[in-house]
């Protein structure tokens, strides 16, 4: 007798017991307000733990109290390791107002999984001078490469290690849409956003420098890059800025991180630092632009306790709209606030051989989901409080 596998659409609609194996995942956290885009990661160790020889295809996500499949992603940060250990599981839930608990099934499936619909996206794009672009479903990003510092670039040529930022008005991804119109071309709205942002020299959307005698040392054009995942949900990349003068003596060279989830406005960026001498101190400055020519009068606001910097601006031009940039400070610093006549600037005490952990992000008013300032300042005290108050994650068994 021939026996037939079931197709994986009729898989998804199968109760859990019918699966070959599972085990149980039991989210919480202790705030009353909602948590949409949670994103909940556990070590892919865990999951071989409790389902031994599993492939990483083979791994499905249940919603217990659904039924449903959720979208699911395996990162591998080390694909050459003929061990194939993998890092994370990774899926997201919305929690709502008063939902303290999320409760969740881990399965094996007889076929694969087809991946998920990507709602990040991270790459390099050699073909416009070795920009770094990426994106969520909410906003893009890039950031200049070494290529834009060369002869090349022509009238273009730019030493910038700012972060520019693409205002979205659609969920999906644009970011190889937007290359291919052209450069002039994403500067034009035909329905999906616009490229109106200028990061320029400045530090853009949470660029870093150090700060020292009142004014910024910053560094080169970004030296080496690296994907380490690439979605549905998460997305993770590396670069490299090559030893730049700090001022008194010191070298500075710098690898960020960053790590961009689906469903939110800000992501997270690891900065790490290297000094000549070693671990020499500096003071880190972490910046959001002003654009006073085509947006005057930009509003810079922070939290009571430091955690964040905000800067608010109204542009000119009608499709421009207004835009909300950010950083909120995930690591226990006490900062300090100035500014000069490009940045207002979060000041933070660091040293060679430490990592400094924030988020950074934008906000747009076209893009539906903030309607004013107050609707932007509101997020991002919204998004530093679920920092100070993490979910936690119970495996069983």
């Amino acid at each position: 007798m021939k026996i037939r596998r079931l197709p994986v659409w009729l898989l998804a609609a199968l109760p859990a017991c019918a699966m070959a194996a599972s085990f149980n995942v039991t989210v919480t956290h202790d705030l009353e307000t909602a948590r949409p885009g949670e994103t909940i990661v556990i070590p892919f160790s865990a999951v071989r733990e409790r389902l031994p020889g599993v492939l990483f295809d083979h791994v499905a996500v249940r919603n217990t109290a659904t039924g449903k499949l959720v979208p699911a992603q395996v990162t591998n940060f080390n694909p050459d390791d003929r061990a194939a250990l993998y890092d994370d599981l990774v899926w997201q839930h919305d929690f709502g107002a008063g939902e303290r608990e999320a409760r969740f099934t881990v399965e094996t499936t007889e076929a694969p999984v087809p991946p998920w619909p990507a709602q990040v996206f991270a790459r390099h794009v050699p073909e416009r001078l070795d920009d770094f672009a990426f994106e969520n479903d909410r906003i893009a990003h890039r950031i200049y490469g070494p290529g834009l510092d060369t002869e090349a670039a022509g009238k273009s040529r730019m030493i910038g290690s700012g972060i520019d930022v693409w205002a979205k008005r659609v969920r999906y991804p644009i970011v190889d849409r937007w290359y291919l119109k052209g450069h002039d071309a994403y500067h034009i709205d035909s329905g999906e956003g616009l490229d109106f942002y200028s990061a320029g020299t400045a530090r853009g959307m949470g660029g870093t420098a150090v700060w020292r005698d009142g004014q910024l040392h910053t560094s080169h054009n970004w030296e080496a890059w690296r994907v380490l995942a690439n979605g549905p949900i998460r997305a993770v990349f590396e670069l490299t800025y090559a030893p730049w003068d700090a001022g008194n003596g010191v070298m500075v060279s710098e690898k960020k991180r960053f790590t961009v989830d689906a469903g939110r406005n800000l992501h997270r960026i690891d900065s790490s630092y290297a000094t000549t001498p070693a671990g020499a101190d500096f003071t880190l400055a972490i910046g959001l632009g002003k654009h006073e020519k085509p947006a005057p009068n930009p509003v810079a606001s922070h939290s009571v306790d430091g955690r964040w910097l905000s800067v608010w601006e109204t542009y000119l031009k009608a499709d421009e709209a207004q835009l909300g940039t950010a950083v909120v400070l995930a690591d226990e610093l006490t900062p300090r606030f100035t500014e000069d006549a490009n940045n207002f600037l979060m000041l933070v005490p660091a040293q060679g051989g430490a990592t400094i952990t924030y988020h950074a992000g934008a906000g747009w008013t076209r893009s539906g989901d903030f309607a004013d300032r107050a609707a932007w300042e509101a997020y991002v005290a919204d998004f530093a409080k679920r920092l100070q108050h993490p979910i936690s994650i119970h495996i069983q068994p």
